[in-house]
């Protein structure tokens, strides 16, 4: 009778266990389908903003991106590695919903895309051989540079060359998945003049790839309010506005608890983290 009893009570148990195993199960399925997949573009070729190590993307852009998404637990978000024209072009066809790429701001893309908050403020600068200290980008007339084609120091050196006509510039596109350091090691070879880029990833990567270099910053051409400022862009429809405003108030938050200034110190060895105002 007692093994009967003893019987009874396993077989009880061993039902609970597996009805429990089996909605835990469910509720994690049901749980990791609620979630909304966020896939996030990236180059990993823009250090310190964004780069591979050991083949994972990180970097101050990548980093406050997980961050943010750490806030944010109904999203399950997906960074992905692409060249930079498949970066901008892969979040206007709707690929990606997000790029982080040390992007700066212009009308037209403001058109095709919202914006994040500002992530960090740096100066534009110039890295070339010359000793001679370059201030303006008409100190650069008549030289050579190799540009992507949707990048926005294009855009800024094309709107100079249209504005000076008789002191341009002579830009030499190269392809998306040329990397910035193989741009600067032409520099040095001699092969261009000069690469417009921020002063923080001019100063990181010549350093990391003992390049004979000089970084001068540039005076702006104009008086935009963006100048100098790295954004996260979003796709612009529902899903981009949603994103925007809940990304912005999450960016406002960690800025506040310093957690911005931590990774700021940590990938550009400085506090260039802009006030963000929710």
């Amino acid at each position: 009778m007692k093994k009967r009893k003893l019987l009874f009570i396993f077989s009880v148990f061993l039902t609970v266990f597996v009805l429990s195993s089996c909605q835990s199960k469910e509720e994690k399925s049901k749980e990791t389908a609620e979630k909304t997949v966020i896939t996030v573009a990236t180059d990993a070729d823009t250090n310190p903003f964004t780069f591979a190590k050991d083949e994972v993307p990180t970097g101050y852009d990548v980093e406050v991106v997980k961050k943010v998404f750490e806030k944010l637990p109904e999203y399950e978000l997906k960074i992905e590695v692409t060249d930079f024209d498949s970066v901008i072009s892969g979040v206007s066809s709707g690929r990606y919903q997000i790029a982080a790429n040390d992007i700066g701001w212009n009308e037209e893309r403001e058109e095709k895309y919202y914006y994040s908050s500002p992530l960090s403020k740096s100066s534009n600068a110039i890295a070339t051989k010359s000793e001679k200290e370059v201030k303006t980008l008409g100190n650069l007339a008549k030289q050579s540079t190799e540009v992507l084609p949707s990048a926005n120091f294009t855009t800024i050196l094309t709107k100079y060359n249209e504005e000076n006509p008789n002191q341009s510039i002579q830009l030499n596109y190269v392809d998306g998945n040329y990397p910035i350091a193989s741009r600067l090691l032409d520099v040095e070879n001699g092969k261009i003049d000069f690469i417009l880029y921020d002063a923080i990833s001019l100063t990181t990567i010549i350093k990391e790839q003992d390049l004979k270099l000089n970084v001068y910053p540039i005076t702006s051409e104009s008086e935009d309010e963006h100048d100098g400022y790295e954004y996260l862009i979003f796709t612009k429809d529902e899903q981009g506005k949603k994103l925007q405003e809940k990304v912005n108030k999450i960016l406002a938050e960690l800025e506040k608890d310093g957690t911005l200034k931590k990774l700021s110190n940590q990938f550009f060895k400085g506090d260039f983290v802009p006030k963000i105002i929710e």
